[in-house]
């Protein structure tokens, strides 16, 4: 969400990040927004000058009326009822002007960084860096499904009488690698110097609006009916929410947090519910890290944070990239985003496993997160997310990754202690 003092004053330049990001169709948003401010500040202006007026009046007629001059302080009162008439009109005006004012606001993408290539789509990130050598094994690797079966470790057909296709039943030592990748990310990260936090596992609709844009709310957030409560989609949303209408204290900063959390998703869309994968589904865990900082540090985080997941992932010997996303690929509020791939041996190509975003000040400004500077002046956070790890993608990558050709599965010596000291699955 854009300053609207920014907009006012650069409206060229909200325009051509528009147009970097193939929205054309709200290009005229833009005009839209710099009238209904120009009304919205009239409106206030000649409602200001008539409250100074009325004030100034209603002064005089304790005047006139302690002079005995009655007629004239009777005639000073209808004038004043004629100002609270104009006066209420105006208001209501303003208040209209203001949420037709919003509403556009919150729909004008966020500029991005200059860093980011320009692209319509996903097909168009750009790889920055690979890490790890990516190894196809020279025995056929099942799919991610099928080895788990082999191992007894999930029941698609239950889950899908149970709650339909996108769901399922995680067992035995599948069940328990799934705890270990958690648990394990919980302490790599709280070895980071993160703060662990489990949050609210719903949201109220204030908070959705303010870390999301209307299309991604609507793509993925389930809605409890009856009540003004999502169920999260991703932590981080309540995380950020954590620090909604707050006034945080410049030497505090940053803040470092990493979550776990259940996430719910419709994913909705082109993408679609695997039948017999569990890539794409309704329901999963993750470990999840924010930071909340100034302005000027944000680049830093948003390299450490990404970084973050790189290491994780090749301490479990997983080769991974990092993909640069394009223009057209980000999300309206973020300013610059990386992805991770890790490697599928299967595939014999790189997939998504995680998703770093520096959001710059935009869910700061909705959610009005400001810090008290040294100086005493106020101003916007600056807000990151990036995902330490999402099972069950990140057990697809781990089960083709340490695969045996007798079907067993190797148990990094990272993840051990956290799997009973077993060095494999059979």
């Amino acid at each position: 969400m854009l300053d609207m003092k920014f907009i006012r004053q650069n409206p060229d330049l909200v325009k051509e990040n528009i147009k970097k990001k193939f929205q054309d169709k709200k290009l005229p948003l833009v005009d839209e927004a710099i009238e209904l401010d120009r009304q919205s500040r009239a409106a206030q202006q000649e409602a200001d000058a008539l409250r100074a007026k009325r004030n100034q009046v209603s002064k005089s007629i304790g005047g006139l009326m302690a002079q005995g001059k009655k007629e004239e302080a009777e005639e000073m009162k209808k004038l004043v009822a004629e100002q609270a008439s104009r006066l209420e009109a105006l208001e209501a005006s303003e208040k209209e002007l203001q949420e037709k004012l919003r509403q556009i606001l919150m729909v004008i993408p966020q500029m991005i960084d200059p860093s980011v290539p320009i692209g319509k789509d996903d097909s168009e990130n750009v790889e920055v860096e690979r890490f790890g050598e990516p190894v196809v094994p020279d025995f056929e690797i099942p799919y991610h499904t099928e080895i788990m079966e082999a191992l007894h470790g999930i029941d698609l057909d239950s889950a899908r009488r149970v709650a339909g296709n996108g769901f399922y039943y995680l067992m035995g030592d599948i069940a328990r690698l799934h705890s270990a990748v958690i648990s394990y990310a919980r302490d790599f990260m709280i070895d980071r110097g993160f703060t662990y936090c489990v949050p609210p596992f719903m949201i109220r609709s204030n908070v959705v609006t303010g870390v999301m844009s209307f299309d991604e709310m609507d793509a993925m957030m389930y809605k409890i009916e009856g009540e003004d409560l999502y169920l999260i989609g991703t932590s981080e949303h309540s995380m950020i929410g954590k620090f909604i209408d707050t006034i945080l204290e410049e030497k505090e900063l940053p803040y470092t947090l990493t979550s776990y959390s259940p996430c719910f998703r419709k994913e909705k869309g082109a993408h679609g519910i695997e039948e017999r994968g569990v890539y794409r589904i309704h329901q999963f865990e993750k470990q999840e890290m924010i930071v909340v900082c100034k302005p000027e540090d944000s680049p830093m985080w948003f390299d450490k944070l990404w970084q973050n997941t790189v290491d994780l992932f090749r301490s479990l010997d997983i080769p991974v990239r990092t993909l640069e996303c394009c223009s057209g690929d980000l999300a309206d509020l973020k300013v610059k985003s990386v992805d991770v791939e890790a490697w599928s041996p299967r595939q014999k190509k790189y997939f998504e496993v995680g998703s770093c975003s520096n959001l710059g000040d935009a869910q700061a400004r909705r959610l009005k997160i400001r810090v008290n500077g040294a100086d005493g002046t106020k101003y916007l956070a600056h807000t990151l997310n990036n995902t330490v790890v999402a099972p069950p993608r990140m057990l697809i990558a781990f089960l083709e990754n340490n695969l045996n050709d007798d079907g067993s599965v190797r148990i990094p010596e990272a993840l051990r202690p956290y799997m009973g000291g077993k060095s494999e699955i059979r």
